[in-house]
């Protein structure tokens, strides 16, 4: 594996301090919910590539759209030229969001859409001329990127930012209003400070990379209230939680409320490229328009909507149409509370979560994440942990006998 061990001394892996990170496992083929390595060991794969690969990876449908579009058009400029994929892609995303959310902007990952819709949030108050509030409310335990602009509306006291704490702009964060205490001092803060923000940022239902924390529906409805009484933006950020991850279409459908603007991503291709969207209103499309350049929103990725990502977009929904994923997802989540709940008794195990298609054991401490990493793949599975959770967010055509292997896979790891 000459292209590994030479390719490793130019490599700069994610979230990995270099001096000891172990060589990355040589991943040659994907199918299904299964990665195959060079040396012909096969691993199911309990996180489908950060939750992005909700079909299983190689889908055919998707695969053969693709590989249509490449020998049409693999990209063009999306300023002054338009096609085909990324308009219907439009217009499909659009049709699936409720109320007014109309206009959707692409990108390239999902935290530069996360960026696009702080922008919107803030712009469109500067447009209409409202100064002051620049502001966005976050949330304790909340995670909305990695570039600079994301990382200012992460919770401050999580590890992987705070560091940069004296260069990002400074936002507010506060807890989560789930209950009595919270909400009061939610509240409170809004009455002091209310005319300082544009918006409200939260992630439905689970935090994700903050350490999968749940919240109840009722949650969201209270931001919607707060944000109608204050006049503030709300920013629903999906990207994690979109395409059916927690059991429905997208999280903010199972409190029957809709955000102004909602970011989407991962799974958006089925795990095929990259590719993002930022969907707002009319109301706040309306803001940017006037006879003046300077108040358009000026953000322009060199690769958005590439095509090739539009066509894999659009394969997507084709199998969100025709295939039963709400259903299988409902499945696995079936099946991750029955198989994991006998880990709450085992030594070290602090709690244990479903939501939908998400599965977290929640461990007191993990000491050594590359050694539990090992562990699993001894198993045969590919499983991730961080900070000190195992999760898994598998494919939703994942096979029962499949998950189960995930499952029995964590038990015996931490039992032993």
């Amino acid at each position: 594996m000459t292209w590994l061990t030479e390719g490793w001394r130019h490599v700069w892996l994610p979230y990995a301090q270099m001096q000891t990170a172990p060589l990355p496992l040589p991943a040659v083929r994907t199918e299904g919910s299964r990665i195959h390595l060079e040396d012909g060991r096969v691993l199911i794969d309990g996180i489908a590539s950060w939750w992005t690969a909700c079909h299983g990876y190689n889908h055919p449908h998707i695969r053969a759209a693709v590989a249509e579009q490449l020998e049409r058009m693999p990209h063009v400029m999306f300023g002054g030229l338009g096609h085909e994929p990324a308009y219907r892609l439009a217009t499909r995303l659009a049709a699936l969001m409720p109320g007014s959310l109309n206009r959707v902007f692409f990108t390239d990952s999902g935290s530069v859409a996360v960026e696009v819709a702080i922008k919107i949030a803030v712009q469109s108050r500067l447009n209409r001329g409202e100064r002051g509030r620049t502001k966005i409310l976050a949330f304790t335990g909340g995670y909305h990127g990695d570039t600079l602009g994301t990382m200012a509306i992460c919770d401050p006291e999580e590890g992987m930012h705070s560091m940069f704490s004296g260069l990002l702009p400074e936002h507010p964060v506060v807890p989560l209003p789930r209950d009595e205490a919270s909400i009061a001092a939610f509240e409170s803060f809004l009455e002091q400070h209310a005319s300082t923000l544009a918006a409200i940022i939260v992630e439905p239902l689970v935090q994700g990379a903050g350490g999968m924390v749940l919240h109840e529906p009722e949650v969201l409805k209270r931001l919607r209230k707060a944000a109608d009484h204050y006049g503030l933006t709300l920013i629903f950020d999906e990207i994690f939680t979109g395409f059916g991850r927690t059991g429905t279409m997208f999280a903010y459908e199972q409190a029957g409320v809709a955000p102004d603007i909602v970011t989407l991503s991962k799974a958006l291709t089925g795990g095929t490229s990259p590719l993002a969207a930022t969907i707002a209103t009319d109301e706040l499309f309306e803001a940017f328009l006037s006879d003046s350049p300077t108040t358009a929103l000026m953000h322009g990725p060199t690769f958005m909507a590439n095509p090739l990502g539009c066509a894999a977009a659009n394969a997507s929904l084709d199998l969100f149409e025709t295939e039963p994923r709400l259903e299988q997802a409902a499945a696995i989540s079936a099946q991750l509370r029955r198989e994991l709940e006998p880990c709450r008794g085992l030594p070290g195990v602090k709690d244990v979560r479903v939501l939908g298609a998400i599965g977290m054991v929640e461990l007191e401490r993990i000491e050594n994440p590359a050694a539990l990493r090992q562990a699993l793949v001894k198993q045969g599975v590919w499983i991730r942990p961080f900070r000190n959770i195992l999760y898994l967010t598998p494919a939703f055509t994942i096979s029962p006998e499949e998950l189960s292997t995930l499952t029995r896979a964590i038990g015996t790891v931490l039992a032993a």
